[in-house]
């Protein structure tokens, strides 16, 4: 369903609300579609609209404030983040959230906490080794 400023949420779509909307801000502001300085719709039109807790809204918009995206002002709202670090925060944001999902795949199988860390540190260090050996790719 479409919402505020051209999100859309979705009770099929496998994330919660809160993901749903930190992904479609951060793809938006991604695509340079919401420049810095934005205006986001407010926490309770947001809310309002997509039918979803002011909770639920709030959450998402404190994620994307941690990850930089966002910033807000009391008693004015919420706006894209003028910074220059934008695309680092982007890439935060994203891999946040695939360490989320990575987390509940790996409840849903039983594998835990000392494994799940075993394997994040095999794939970091093969990941190393790879672009160790094609120094080509790290720069793409």
């Amino acid at each position: 369903m479409p919402v505020g400023d051209g999100l859309f949420l979705s009770a099929s779509d496998g994330r919660p609300m809160y993901q749903q909307i930190v992904d479609q801000v951060a793809a938006k502001v991604a695509a340079g579609d919401w420049p810095a300085g934005h205006a986001l719709p407010s926490i309770r039109e947001l809310a309002s609209a997509s039918q979803v807790s002011v909770i639920t809204v709030k959450r998402a918009y404190l994620e994307l404030e941690r990850a930089g995206l966002i910033v807000t002002r009391h008693g004015k709202g919420s706006f894209v983040a003028e910074t220059q670090e934008l695309p680092k925060a982007l890439l935060r944001a994203d891999l946040e959230g695939r360490l989320r999902e990575v987390a509940r795949a790996a409840a849903r199988l039983g594998v835990g906490i000392d494994e799940l860390k075993r394997l994040l540190v095999a794939a970091h260090d093969d990941q190393a080794s790879h672009t160790a050996a094609r120094p080509e790719e790290a720069t793409r």
